[in-house]
Formats: structure tokens, C-alpha cells, sequence
């Protein structure tokens, strides 16, 4: 009986037992819930770490290169699983990189490398790689041609990779802003 009621009990429990959930509290440190509900405070400060925002209702659907001394120096849009299940919210890090990658569950038919430029993060094969951000994925994270070079130049094996279903863009907006901003002053040759 005792046996009983324990599995009962075990089996509840992981019925239960929430997703991992990854809140940005500031530029910095992230509000982590695991598996079983604990949560914990994350501080990132003083490391270089990637976050990944999701595509969904309370995301940005994008990327942020964050330096040590908390610069988001890069960021771009990206595109995730269709479900959230496909692509895990977390802390998870850079497992290994991989420039020319072939995927052994999704290959293309003309046998080219259809993940370049591969960050692995998860044990079950997540990655951040070159891929269209216009279409959903079986659970990687495309990021643009044009941007993933330069972050799989800087991520190293052993990176945190952040991946939350929530806003980051408030606290990445000022440094994005004196980035990416660009003043072109047009005007017509002859024209004063």
C-alpha cells in the first residue's frame, strides 16, 4: 500500500511539475524557475552570455549578444519551434560549435549543410544556427546569415545560453539604440 501511495504521489508530482521558465528582472539577472517550481535569482553580470527571446505573444522573437560588462553589443530576429515544447526555455550553455553541420534528423535532400555555423545548447540537439527567420523550425534557433557569423565567431564552448518566452527589448533598447543608430543625410549632386 505504502509503495502505491508513493508512485501515486511521485507520479502526481511530475504531472505537476512545470516547464522551465527564464523572467528578465534587468539587463542582467533573470528570475529562473526549473522543473519542480524552484525558483532562483540568476546573475549574469560580469559574463558574456546570449539570450534568445522566443517569437511568441510575450517575446521578441530575437537574439542579444550580451558582453561582460553587460553591452548588448549584437542582436537580430530569429525564428524558433512552432510549439513551445520545441524550443526549451533555460539556462543551458554552449555544448559545441560546429561551422558546416548536417542535420541527421532533418536533412536536406540535396544532402547540403542545411545548420552552418552551429552553437549546440541542449543534450537533445538545439542549436543556434544559420537559418530562415521566416519560417519556424523543429526547435533550433535560426538566426540570419548576416549575423550569425560574427556570433558564432565570439561564442565559445562553455557560453550560457539564455532562452526565455518573455520581453527582453526594454532592457536591450538603449544600447541598441546607440548601436544600430544611423543618421544617412542624403541629398542630390549639384544641389546646395
Amino acid at each position: 500500500m505504502k509503495k502505491i501511495f508513493l508512485s501515486l504521489f511521485v507520479l502526481s508530482m511530475s504531472l505537476l511539475a512545470q516547464d522551465r521558465e527564464l523572467i528578465p528582472l534587468s539587463k542582467t539577472e533573470f528570475l529562473y524557475i526549473n522543473k519542480s517550481g524552484k525558483e532562483q535569482v540568476k546573475d549574469m553580470t560580469g559574463k558574456d552570455f546570449i539570450l534568445v527571446s522566443v517569437r511568441e505573444e510575450e517575446s521578441d522573437g530575437r537574439f542579444y549578444a550580451v558582453d561582460r560588462d553587460g553591452t548588448v553589443w549584437l542582436s537580430g530576429g530569429i525564428s524558433s519551434g512552432e510549439e513551445a515544447k520545441f524550443t526549451p526555455s533555460g539556462i543551458w550553455k554552449v555544448l559545441r560549435k560546429h561551422r558546416y553541420y548536417t542535420s541527421k534528423a532533418y536533412p536536406e535532400e540535396d544532402g547540403s549543410n542545411n545548420m552552418n555555423y552551429s552553437l549546440f545548447f541542449t543534450k537533445w540537439g538545439h542549436a543556434l544556427h544559420e537559418g530562415s527567420i521566416d519560417y519556424t523550425s523543429h526547435g533550433c534557433i535560426h538566426v540570419d546569415k548576416s549575423n550569425i557569423p560574427s556570433l558564432y565567431k565570439w561564442a565559445g564552448v562553455g557560453m550560457p545560453v539564455l532562452t526565455t518566452r518573455h520581453r527582453y527589448m526594454y532592457y536591450a533598447r538603449p544600447d541598441l539604440k546607440r548601436i544600430y543608430k544611423t543618421q544617412k543625410k542624403y541629398g542630390r549632386k549639384g544641389r546646395r
